[in-house]
């Protein structure tokens, strides 16, 4: 284990607890600019090895933001994992307060990786990837409305649908704008986009939330996207294998591409039917493609080739 000052944050709407695991200091700051510049002043007396925030959906970010900017070390972790942590530790009670210690104890025994700084550009790619996601969401809705609602309300609805699908047009546009901006990104998302059954939304979507891409071997960017199978095994019982957690947003859109690629693209095709053949059910079929694809086009991105069969 690493020595030093671990710091747990435990993230609402309108305030930050904060706990200190070696020394079982504790306290609270609004969770605003005055709160932010109150916290690091006074993390930077503590001069902690790393602060850990709980993921919260968004209520976090401000802050993450703010203390990287300020030069401090900070790690975004699951709360699954944090909860599940404090159960093993015989931890039963639930409070703010608890939850700052506790996330404070995990990150000194996780050691959890620090969260690199984004760039402005960086914060607005995945700004618009994540509204064009949240937008989408609503088309689907309002379109499963459309099939069963009052005729007197039909209009509106399709009047609703046509601004939103321009507003997602307009975002696909941001997207690809911002893609320009950066040789890096343009050339990956080249690369992705080259994949028969890849699209786009795919390609951006990994430029923008899979920065590991090319990076990491074939088991650990499987890891992270959540498409590799884990063992549930127990003395001579052999249970069935099921992906868990990872970046969700990436893999549903690699779950299009890979539906996609079973009917345009010649490998992953012919290994789908390979699959179903041998008795395998279709949606486990189907993540194997998913796992397929991802692995070949981090092997593209690495040695930066476009599409060509490489063995995964």
């Amino acid at each position: 284990m690493t020595s030093g000052k671990y710091v747990g944050v435990d993230v609402c709407k309108r305030w930050l607890d904060v706990a200190v695991h070696e020394s079982g200091q504790t306290w609270r700051v609004s969770n605003d600019a005055e709160g932010f510049a109150s916290l690091i002043a006074k993390l930077k007396g503590i001069e902690p090895s790393k602060t850990a925030f709980e993921a919260t959906g968004g209520y976090e970010r401000r802050c993450v933001k703010a203390l990287g900017e300020a030069g401090l070390a900070v790690a975004v972790v699951n709360p699954t994992r944090v909860r599940r942590f404090a159960q093993a530790m015989g931890i039963a009670a639930k409070t703010d307060k608890i939850d700052a210690q506790v996330i404070a104890h995990y990150a000194s025994v996780a050691q959890p990786n620090a969260q690199s700084a984004q760039t402005p550009l960086e914060e607005r790619l995945a700004a618009y990837v994540e509204r064009r996601r949240q937008l989408l969401s609503v088309v689907v809705a309002e379109k499963n409305r459309l099939t069963t609602c009052s005729e007197c309300m039909r209009t509106d609805i399709e009047e609703h649908l046509a601004w939103l699908e321009k507003r997602v047009a307009k975002l696909d546009e941001d997207i690809l704008a911002c893609v320009d901006q950066k040789e890096e990104w343009r050339e990956r998302s080249q690369i992705i986009d080259s994949v028969p059954g890849v699209g786009p939304v795919t390609a951006t979507t990994m430029v923008a939330e899979l920065p590991e891409l090319g990076q990491l071997n074939r088991q650990k960017i499987a890891a992270l996207v959540g498409v590799a199978p884990f063992n549930k095994d127990s003395g001579a019982k052999k249970g069935k294998r099921k992906i868990y957690g990872g970046r969700a947003g990436v893999r549903r859109t690699l779950h299009m591409a890979a539906l996609s690629a079973t009917k345009c693209n010649p490998v992953i095709r012919a290994f789908y039917q390979s699959l179903l053949k041998r008795g395998k059910d279709k949606m486990v079929a189907l993540t194997a493609c998913m796992r397929k694809m991802l692995v070949m086009i981090n092997v593209m991105v690495r040695e930066g080739k476009r599409w060509k069969y490489l063995p995964a």
